[in-house]
This record gives structure tokens, sequence and C-alpha cells, in this order.
């Protein structure tokens, strides 16, 4: 049992369902505080949805500093009768380590506080600063987490040179594929107005289907733009369509189609608005008389190029596993556009993520040392780096 695996234990019996903490970021920054990290907890959010959220640096922030991000969160366990064991006691089987949060994220989050431990003993006095910024609401709506600490920071002018988040990037072993950044995403709700009516007489009505059906189908075979070499092109797809009484003898007086973006850096939130709102005008709808288009920008593009942070992790992953990793930019969104805002090289690092959010979530045990020994690799790397004559 290693000090890696019984934390990464302790993190996973705090049923910590999103957008709640239930005591894991105190667990963290006890730990934390012990090694001389400066604590800060910075809650936020209404009453029925308080948001915890955990900055911790170590050094007085006129170093480099390295972050390392997550959350504490998870998702909710869906039916427990599903569930092989309790999804919050730490169970063991077949060489994993079982329960909710093991991949997504809490064993890195336990790798990560491990790595400091053991890098701060043997460099009592770094040349770099090391921080922690940790939240309650990832999985969540993210309005009161990572985004309000990064606000915090910025307002303050706190130095962030470089960040790793912790989320589960990995394929088939540890360390395979790294994030050096992510799609962004934009939804958009597209309320098309017609005029309800009775079906046999559709010619006192105006069916907002028939008027949406030729813009869809010329926004769905748009190539928005090529990708490039770090990016897939971007891509829009519907997600809902509602319209209707239910009454098949209806015409419906609206149809309301909500549709999502996720784009690459070849284009912009700006020029994909304008670019929807001329095709529906081509169409012969009009803005306000036949449409209203609300849109949500979730968070713009950001990337990563190779360069400081992606070679010292690189070079860490290289000498623990003895693998070249992976640099990718695919699937969702994470925390670490917020960070980009504020930290100009961001990069997402953890376990296999084929497990996340399913039943019987899990991680192999032969996963979680190197992990820990990656992270802490790293901060030896960036350490020497710090040291080194400019």
């Amino acid at each position: 049992m290693t000090d890696t695996l019984r934390l990464t234990e302790a993190l996973i019996a705090c049923p910590s369902v999103t957008p709640c903490d239930e005591g894991c970021q105190a667990l963290i920054g006890a730990r934390l505080a012990r090694l001389g990290f400066a604590c800060e907890t910075i809650e936020s959010g209404p009453a029925d949805f308080r948001v915890t959220n955990l900055w911790a640096r170590l050094g007085q922030g006129r170093r480099p500093t390295l972050v390392f991000a997550g959350h504490t969160d998870v998702v909710p366990t869906g039916p427990l009768t599903a569930w092989a064991s309790d999804p919050f006691v730490p169970s063991h089987r077949d060489g994993k380590l079982f329960g909710r949060g093991t991949a997504d994220m809490k064993t890195s989050l336990a790798a990560m506080v491990v790595a400091c431990e053991e890098f701060v003993a043997a460099n009592p006095a770094p040349a770099i600063d090391v921080a922690f910024l940790l939240t309650s609401d990832e999985e969540g709506p993210a309005l009161d987490g990572t985004v309000i600490v990064c606000n915090t920071l910025q307002q303050r002018g706190e130095r962030l040179d470089w960040c790793i988040v912790g989320e589960p990037t990995s394929v088939e072993r540890t360390g395979d594929m790294i994030k050096n950044g992510r799609r962004g995403t934009m939804s958009g709700k597209l309320t098309v107005k017609g005029i309800q009516g009775h079906i046999a007489y559709p010619h006192l009505a105006k069916n907002p289907i028939h008027l949406a059906a030729p813009a869809l189908a010329e926004l769905a075979a748009t190539v928005w733009d090529g990708g490039n070499e770090f990016f897939p092109p971007t891509s829009w797809q519907v997600s809902n369509i509602h319209g209707g009484t239910g009454a098949s003898n209806v015409i419906p007086g609206t149809v309301v189609i909500d549709f999502n973006f996720r784009f690459s850096t070849e284009s912009t939130p700006e020029g994909l608005q304008q670019r929807v709102g001329e095709l529906l005008q081509r169409h012969g709808l009009q803005p306000g008389a036949d449409f209203d288009l609300d849109w949500t920008l979730g968070g713009r593009p950001f990337l990563t190029p190779p360069g400081t942070l992606v070679d010292a992790v690189r070079a860490a992953i290289h000498d623990e596993v003895g693998v070249a990793t992976t640099l990718s930019t695919t699937g969702g969104t994470s925390d670490g556009r917020f960070i980009a805002q504020v930290c100009p090289q961001v990069i997402e690092l953890g376990p296999p993520n084929a497990t996340i959010h399913k039943i019987d979530e899990h991680v192999a045990l032969a996963d979680i040392e190197p992990l820990k020994n990656i992270y802490r690799r790293t901060l030896e790397h960036l350490d020497a780096l710090a040291r080194a004559p400019a």
C-alpha cells in the first residue's frame, strides 16, 4: 500500500458528487500545508449549490510557477445495484482499484500531492513555485469553480507559467497520450417562428419545421474549416429538436433547435455566429421576424505547442514508462479552457479514461505509481531548467 494509493482511497471514500467536496480539499490542503503551502478556500455559488475551491501555493509568486489543477467532484453513481461494490468504498479486484472517481480524477489528485511531497523532501529549496487549483464544480455547470479562481488570480496579478490538469487522458497505459489543447465549444438555441393551425388547412398556417428544414440541411453539410495539425475540422451537430403540441393534427407555431459547435483554432465564435446568421437569411429567414437565435460560448479553444512544458512532460513520461507520448486535442472540454486564459502553457495528463463516468469505474493499480512519478519527474525537469544559467 503506497502513499499514493492510500490517499486515492481516502479521496474515493469522500462521496463528493458535484458540487459537493465532502472533505476532499481539506484532506489535500492539510497535507500541502505541512509542506509549507499557503492554502486558501474560495467558496462561490448560491446557498443550494455551494462550490468549494482550493488555491494553494508554495512560494511567494516571484519565481516560475507550475500549477497542478483538477476537480474533487464526481458524477453521480447511477443505480447502486448495478455496481459490483459500493462506489464510495474503494475496492480491489483483478489488479484494479474500483470506485467513483478513481479515473476521473482522484487518482491524479493523490498522485499530484504525493509527487509534491517527494519533490519537496528532495528539494527543500526549489527554484520554482508549485501551486494547486482544485474545484468541486467541474462535473456540473462549471460557473463557480475554476473560472472564479482564475478571475481572482488574474485580478491579483499572480504569476502562472505552466499548468498540468489531471484529467484522464491516457488510452492503454498511463502516459501514452496527453492533451495539449482542447476544441472550443459554443451552443446555439434557434427558435423558428411559424403560425399554428389545423393540419388540414395549411394555407391558414405556417409550418416552422418546413421553414427550418432547408437551412438545417445546409448547416449539416457545411464545411466550417479544415482544422490544422493539432485540431480536427470544426463540427456542427444538432442535439435536440422540439416542435409541436403532441397532437397529430396541429401545425406547430414554433420549432426550437439546439445545436453545438466544437471548433478549432481555425474558427472564431464571432465568425461562426456570423456565418450561421447569413445562412439562415439566405433561406428567407429574417432575424426577429422569423427566428430568434441565442448563443452560449462554453469555452474558446486553447493550444500549448511543443515547448517548455510539453517537452518536460514528454521527457518525464519517457524516463518513467519508456513510451513516446501522443499529443492530442480530442475529446470534450475541461477546466483547461479557463486556466489557459491566465496561464500560457496548459496540458492535461492522467490515467487511462476507458471507464470514466461508467458503472464500476476503475484504474489499474499498476498505473498509479507511474503517474505519481511522472508528475514528480516533471517537477524535477522544470526545477532544473529554472536553475540553469540564462
